[in-house]
């Protein structure tokens, strides 16, 4: 056609398409992605600097003698922490980890380290997967992170059981940076899914941060789990950012021009909504808190603001041209910036001296505006025509699936995904045939034993 025309037409669209993508994208900076969030709260966001710690003290050899702990510490009591994995320990199935036993904030810790670039185990952990390659609860979710999850959980499950047995008060908290946050994701997921299997846990004493959140469940459940997983992103990371499934990424470093050029020509055709539809896309998962410390054009770093929300559209969906995208991915930068945010926000606190009365309601405030938000989400995914998704009725639980014995789900793999049937729904004709009979004539009369 181009011959034909004697004009090169599709030289010239595909121009204009890479110019359009790349105007788009020199004008998109990180705090777009979450200017229409609120503001976090000290109160919520008071755990997040102290896992990232803990994450941290995974790298280390012997906490006792700690070699690269950040100022102040890390914050540990080495006597109360019950065990720790090595990549010899796993034998490369999951990453290395912690479980710590934090008596000070009635929590029980099970802290995953990030991506070891030096381990070929790790990479086979992100290239195990396909786009639809593993379904569970309704959506679909990265077949390597929820296997190393499914290890993790069989190896430490009596442990796990016997501490929660012990300690009926304490939380359970999943944990993990880049890579071991995908893995944490799925252990808060599988748990949920499977709370025999730890005594009948109730759901409201687990909880999952995931610092760097690799993007590892659809959006349906991305949502659906904003109220037990917690992701903390900081300004321009790239991970949460990269729609591009992770295995496409490695398999691709030896043509990443023409990787780049189809993702040009993908995201100037594609319209969003369409994304939003495809069931197999990942997403970073659950409610999403954004550190924000940079303004666009401006040098130096400034105040952190952490603003946070649980997005359908719009969720860290372009990828942001900065020369921190890959820095602003470091657990250390992470600890020290949410360190400085939330002395911030305490700061501001004493300044304000709210009273012990006010901080209770303004506790259950929040509490009450998260589940709201937390609804409104689920709704917008309805609205949104996501698929596999539901919201919650303000009258009761009629439109979601129950949540009874979950015995018969492994951990590794879950048949659940299929909406079972309400057990509020009544049955008329059965009803009708207890407290009436039929007389000769046709006509229904109420049984004697009813009268009585």
């Amino acid at each position: 056609m181009s011959i034909l025309c004697g004009l090169p037409l599709l030289e010239c669209v595909y121009c204009l398409a890479c110019t359009r993508w790349a105007w788009k994208r020199c004008l998109h900076t990180a705090g777009h992605d979450s200017e229409t969030w609120g503001l976090a709260t000290a109160e919520e966001f008071e755990p997040i600097p102290r896992i990232c710690r803990y994450i941290l003290a995974v790298y280390e050899d012997d906490l006792r003698h700690p070699l690269w702990e950040p100022p102040g510490g890390y914050g540990i009591n080495p006597d109360w922490l019950i065990l720790k994995k090595t990549y010899e320990d796993t034998q490369g199935r999951a990453p290395p980890y912690i479980l710590y036993l934090d008596h000070d904030h009635t929590d029980i810790v099970l802290a995953i380290r990030g991506l070891n670039l030096a381990k070929e185990s790790d990479y086979a952990v992100l290239l195990d997967n396909k786009l639809g390659k593993r379904k569970i609860d309704g959506g679909y979710v990265h077949n390597g992170l929820l296997k190393a999850a499914g290890w993790v959980l069989d190896a430490e499950c009596e442990v796990l059981k016997e501490l929660l047995e012990k300690y009926p008060n304490y939380t359970l908290t999943f944990a993990g940076h880049s890579l071991g946050s995908g893995v944490a994701a799925m252990l808060a997921l599988v748990v949920v899914l499977n709370r025999d299997k730890l005594g009948h846990i109730e759901k409201r004493r687990v909880r999952c941060y995931a610092i760097a959140p690799a993007r590892c469940m659809s959006l349906n459940l991305a949502v659906r789990y904003a109220n037990v997983i917690n992701s903390v992103v900081l300004q321009d990371d790239f991970l949460p950012r990269t729609a591009t499934p992770l295995e496409d990424i490695f398999k691709s470093l030896f043509c990443l021009p023409c990787l780049l050029c189809l993702r040009c020509m993908r995201d100037t055709c594609i319209p969003e909504d369409r994304m939003l539809k495809d069931p197999r896309r990942l997403y970073a998962p659950g409610r999403l808190y954004h550190i924000v410390e940079r303004k666009p054009c401006r040098l130096g770093r400034f105040p952190p603001v952490v603003r946070t929300a649980v997005p359908v559209d719009g969720r860290f969906e372009h990828i942001v041209l900065s020369c921190n995208a890959t820095s602003d991915h470091a657990i250390l930068w992470i600890e020290r910036e949410a360190q400085r945010a939330l002395d911030l926000m305490l700061e501001t606190y004493r300044i304000m001296e709210i009273p012990a009365k006010q901080k209770m309601e303004r506790q259950e405030t929040m509490a009450r505006e998260h589940s709201q938000e937390y609804k409104a989400a689920l709704q917008r995914a309805v609205t949104l025509s996501v698929p596999h998704a539901y919201s919650s009725s303000q009258y009761g639980t009629f439109d979601e699936p129950d949540e009874g014995d979950n015995s018969e789900r492994s951990s590794g793999e879950s048949s659940y995904g299929s909406h079972r049937e309400d057990r509020h729904r009544v049955n008329w004709n059965e009803l009708i045939e207890r407290l009436f009979d039929k007389d000769e004539s046709g006509h229904m009369k109420l049984k004697k034993s009813q009268l009585e």
